[in-house]
């Protein structure tokens, strides 16, 4: 091979692939982590205390309301925002849509079947196939169903407070991902 100047060689296509680094002594390569690497303390810190606030927020807005806002999904979605906030899964679309189209599948089961476990089984899993047709999947949602079926709330107040608890959970993320600490948020609206 002839190397001209600022360049450099390249080895033939065939030429064997470097070997891959070794495990560290006492481990072998099959028990090391796949998993990315742990966020920067900073970023951790954040996600932590905007989810804190987050989360507090909404139970501050539903003691002003004399009504419930806090949900357990909703700290899922939560952790999905902040936590990784560039995946799909965390976006505003995701979240607020996968929310209110999981609540409606949750409704309209409980409508059909009524409050049983077995309906809520059921809504779960549909919740899931009418976020992928409304391209808004978002993984804590499909609970937020099932919650519907099995407490039966009044719809339209369940509805708004949903949208509202979503909406300030974007809010939340936003701003956190204004820090300067996280990776910005949103990646994408709709």
């Amino acid at each position: 091979m002839s190397k001209t100047p600022g360049t450099t060689a390249t080895a033939p296509s065939d030429a064997p692939a470097p070997a891959a680094a070794a495990p560290p002594p006492g481990r072998t390569a099959r028990f090391r982590s796949k998993a990315p690497a742990r966020p920067p303390a900073p970023a951790i810190a954040v996600a932590t205390t905007a989810g804190v606030a987050g989360l507090v927020l909404l139970v501050a807005i539903g003691k002003l309301l004399a009504m419930p806002v806090l949900i357990p999904p909703l700290a899922a979605s939560a952790a999905l925002v902040l936590a990784a906030p560039a995946l799909p899964l965390a976006q505003p679309r995701n979240v607020i849509g996968g929310q209110l189209v999981s609540a409606l599948v949750g409704f309209a089961a409980l409508a059909v079947g009524g409050g049983s476990l077995w309906t809520a089984a059921a809504a779960g899993g549909l919740a899931i196939g009418a976020m992928g047709v409304t391209r808004t999947p978002h993984s804590p949602a499909a609970a937020t169903s099932v919650i519907v079926v099995l407490t039966q709330p009044p719809a339209v107040r369940f509805l708004a407070l949903l949208a509202l608890a979503t909406v300030v959970l974007v809010l939340v993320g936003i701003l956190a991902g204004r820090s300067g600490r996280t990776p910005r948020y949103p990646t994408y609206w709709w």
